[in-house]
């Protein structure tokens, strides 16, 4: 019996005991197969109920444990680490048929997944404010000059109002979630500061601007992309803005000039 064949045998409630097993004390493999096989798929159940509290929050916990049920069977870890496991979840709640009616839950579990990856990403010491605004003081660099991000950002760019529903359930507050209107579009920067991982609601033209600088696209250039997107909304971008909020919570490890990396 192979590895995989046993982790097959594990997917399946109704697959049969795995050939070759032996109980230590002469009771049937079978029946101690199918509690093992229960047990792994109802820890891995909650492991994702608590990396995906507010996506479990929005469907009830009998669905979204029964959703799971059929994410573990599809899915198992890849890494002996729990944290690591439900990244493939936001993907298969995209195409899960009964979740359909809330086409906003996968960006929901995008969101807190973000949060999760933030959280554990590595330590590096994010770039000083004044090492930001030395760097831009370089004219004649300006438009050549690159950010790298820290590794716990991410950008989330959704239709939906995913940072409302987000927020709405980290208040005390009953009437938070009714207020809030899923359909309308929300991005969010996601990010550790220190030891606090945040969600950063963007204003119109910033997720333009953060996700050109991700995808490694020059200041200068990711700065007229911004200014465009945010124009098409009646709003003006703000550069000094969104430079001051990275810098604030420590988004850049270093900007770079070609191969030069300035600190």
């Amino acid at each position: 019996m192979s590895q995989a064949e046993f982790a097959a045998a594990l997917r399946g409630p109704a697959a049969p005991c795995p050939a070759g097993l032996r109980a230590w004390n002469g009771s049937d493999p079978a029946l101690r197969f199918a509690v093992h096989r229960n047990n792994v798929v109802s820890g891995l159940i909650d492991a994702l109920a608590e990396g995906f509290p507010v996506t479990q929050a929005l469907v009830g916990s009998e669905f979204f444990r029964a959703m799971a049920a059929h994410f573990v069977r599809q899915h198992l870890p890849r890494s002996p680490v729990l944290a690591h496991y439900g990244e493939d979840l936001p993907d298969f709640i995209a195409g899960f048929e009964p979740a359909r009616p809330l086409p906003y839950l996968a960006d929901v579990a995008r969101l807190e997944r973000a949060r999760v990856r933030a959280f554990h990403a590595a330590d590096v010491p994010p770039l000083a404010a004044e090492a930001v605004g030395a760097a831009l003081a370089r004219i004649d660099r300006v438009d050549a000059l690159c950010a790298l991000a820290h590794p716990s950002v991410s950008l989330l760019v959704s239709p939906y109002a995913v940072v409302s529903l987000w927020a709405a359930h980290q208040v005390d507050d009953p009437e938070a979630l009714a207020a809030v209107d899923p359909g309308v579009a929300e991005s969010a920067l996601v990010l550790r500061d220190g030891l606090d991982v945040l969600v950063l609601r963007l204003a119109p033209g910033f997720a333009r601007f953060f996700g050109a600088l991700l995808g490694g696209v020059p200041l200068a250039e990711a700065n007229a992309a911004a200014a465009a997107d945010a124009g098409g909304q009646g709003a003006a971008f703000d550069l000094t803005a969104a430079l001051t909020l990275a810098a604030r919570h420590g988004a850049f490890t270093a900007l770079r000039d070609r191969d030069e990396e300035l600190r």
